[in-house]
């Protein structure tokens, strides 16, 4: 009987097992970097051991002390999570080893499944082993790990050395194992997958079929269950392909087996030997805590013969702190709030006043809607992502409930390519016009006595205030008459420094305003309030290449120096940041000027990196 529980892991997924784990009456002990010392998975845990360092090679990836950890903590078992260790066929032998119990599939058949390579000659599929130009465009994949880390699409052949060395050190980074290969492309696939849960009694059970066809940078971004408008038959032969995947290892535990779909085709791309990160739209569906299982199985529980029956749909949408206009830009800095409408489920591992840093994945939460139909799944979610209060780094809010909405996602026509070619209509600015004034009164609001107040009985010029919004700056007026606040055309019906209700074409709208030093959030726009006499200092000339984001200057294009002439959108430099690599490119033709940064710096956000004077 499992008593005391260690997760090797962070964040979201630490916190959701360590919620089960309570309902179960087990005890918890977290692992923390000096990083997320305060973090929330270190601060709701029975108990905590510090892990030295910060990056993940020298914390979470670290299999001995982690097993050290779990001893001095008194736990008796260990729960890997997903990411990091969770795929370590060597790290689940030290856990063994040192006398606890492992909550995962056995050794053998991580180690059978964790290279993909591996994986697919065992059931019968080869890689490419030469590439020509009748095989592109190709997909550079890192044979351990999984989340799109180390994954390159090539599409021209004298990109490929380049690309594989980059996947190369992205997979080193992140899973301490630089082995890659490469296979087809399918351009218009869709990604589906099948959840298997199996016991030591032989029983496997293969709980229907999630998509995951919405993804950037190959990391999924919105998943369901079931895969909608999947034919009988295909849905059939990927859970039946599940199952024998799973036998063929003498699987244990939770796990997935993944396909690209196309054609009417399913093509096997690889087996996770782990929880998944989309595992909730399963639970959601079955009504069944897979956490839960995957402790009763490790404790030789078996299964029921049959699973239980689905019910309804379920959709999950990934929240991530980033900039998807600016090519997914990890972003950083203090989650001033975060609340999503009790309507959908949060997992997460951050609460308001956390700092979001540099050193893990930026994904902040997970949201998750069910509903008897597909169509009400998705409108649920759609609509709690749009009234929850996100303030603080930018984040792809905006993006998930577009995407949500989107007629070639609402008909369930979409594919692994839906980024690829609605990105730019779907991250469009489209901010409320009326927030910079309901801003503006919130601060003056704020000043005078709640409600209306400060008139004075004297002639006075229109106050101004300045905004940063979307890009574009906003000057807006209004006066204090003996009325209270006036703004022109429309009315103003209240306004304190929370709430701002107008009257705008004989329609009250309410703007629920909340302030963080210069940042001002009206409802579910973000503003800068600008000051009235700018800083000089921080003024950068036209051309000036900007860290988008703390970081690790890795690499310099081959031969660059100042006076180099660049084209625009050519990689001058490469950041690493948040376990992956980020080009920096010329923002227009021209001369490079001014090289500012060499390989190994550490620069901060706003840093200048180049300068690049455009040609004309």
């Amino acid at each position: 009987m499992i008593t005391s529980v260690l997760v090797a892991n962070r964040g979201e997924i630490a916190c959701r097992i360590f919620r089960t784990c309570r309902e179960l009456g087990i005890r918890t002990v977290a692992v923390h970097s000096d990083a997320d010392a305060n973090a929330l998975h270190a601060r709701v845990a029975d108990a905590s051991v510090r892990l030295p360092g910060e990056a993940p090679a020298d914390t979470y990836l670290r299999g001995d002390l982690i097993v050290k950890a779990a001893v001095a903590a008194g736990a008796d078992a260990v729960h890997p999570g997903y990411g990091f260790l969770s795929e370590n066929a060597d790290f689940a032998r030290a856990v063994l080893d040192a006398g606890l119990t492992w909550i995962g599939p056995p050794p053998a058949a991580v180690e059978a499944m964790a290279s993909k390579t591996r994986a697919k000659q065992l059931l019968g599929i080869e890689p490419l082993t030469e590439v020509t130009e009748t095989d592109l465009p190709v997909l550079v994949k890192a044979a351990a790990g999984g989340g799109g880390r180390g994954m390159r699409v090539v599409r021209r052949l004298a990109d490929l050395d380049a690309e594989l060395a980059a996947a190369r050190a992205e997979a080193v980074s992140a899973f301490g194992d630089g082995e890659v290969f490469v296979e087809p492309y399918v351009e218009r696939g869709r990604h589906v997958e099948v959840q298997i849960l199996a016991d030591t009694h032989g029983t496997v059970w293969a709980l229907g079929t999630r998509d995951c066809s919405l993804q950037r940078r190959h990391q999924k971004v919105i998943e369901e269950a079931p895969a909608p408008a999947l034919p009988a038959e295909l849905d059939a032969e990927v859970r039946a392909l599940a199952v024998r995947a799973a036998r063929a290892v003498d699987y244990v535990g939770a796990g997935t087996v993944e396909f690209l779909v196309a054609g009417g085709t399913a093509h096997f791309l690889e087996m996770n030997t782990r929880l998944q990160v989309e595992h909730p739209v399963t639970e959601a569906v079955f009504g069944i805590d897979l956490v839960a299982e995957q402790i009763r199985v490790a404790e030789g529980h078996p299964l029921h013969p049959e699973p239980p029956r689905a019910r309804g749909h379920a959709v999950e949408a990934r929240l991530y702190a980033e900039d998807p206009a600016r090519d997914w830009a990890p972003q950083t800095g203090t989650l001033h709030r975060l609340a999503v409408p009790d309507s959908v489920r949060l997992d997460t591992g951050y609460t308001d006043g956390d700092t979001i840093g540099v050193h893990y994945d930026p994904m902040l939460a997970k949201a998750v809607a069910h509903a008897p139909t597909r169509a009400e799944a998705v409108r649920k979610l759609a609509s709690a992502l749009e009234r929850a209060a996100i303030h603080g780094p930018v984040t792809n809010r905006d993006l998930l409930v577009r995407s949500l909405r989107h007629p070639e996602f609402t008909a369930a026509r979409m594919d692994t390519g839906f980024y690829d070619r609605h990105l730019a209509e779907l991250t469009e600015p489209a901010p409320d016009p009326h927030a910079p004034l309901a801003a503006a009164l919130a601060d003056a609001g704020a000043r005078s006595r709640p409600g209306f107040g400060g008139w004075r009985n004297v002639p006075s010029q229109p106050q101004t205030k300045r905004y940063l919004m979307a890009g574009e700056e906003h000057e807006v007026r209004y006066r204090h008459t003996r009325h209270g606040l006036e703004a022109d055309g429309v009315r103003v019906m209240h306004a304190d420094a929370r709430l701002v209700i107008l009257e705008v074409d004989g329609v009250q709208r309410r703007f629920e305003v909340s302030r963080h030093g210069d940042r001002v959030y009206v409802g579910t726009t973000a503003l800068t309030a600008l000051p009235r006499f700018p800083d000089p200092a921080t003024r950068h000339v036209p051309g000036s290449l900007l860290a988008p984001m703390p970081g690790t200057v890795v690499r310099v294009a081959d031969g660059l120096t100042a006076g180099a002439q660049v084209k625009a959108g050519e990689p001058l430099l490469w950041l690493e940041a948040m376990k992956m690599q980020h080009k920096i490119t010329a923002p227009v033709t021209g001369t490079l000027t001014d090289l500012c940064v060499a390989p190994g710096q550490q620069v901060e956000p706003g840093a200048l990196l180049a300068v690049v004077k455009e040609a004309f």
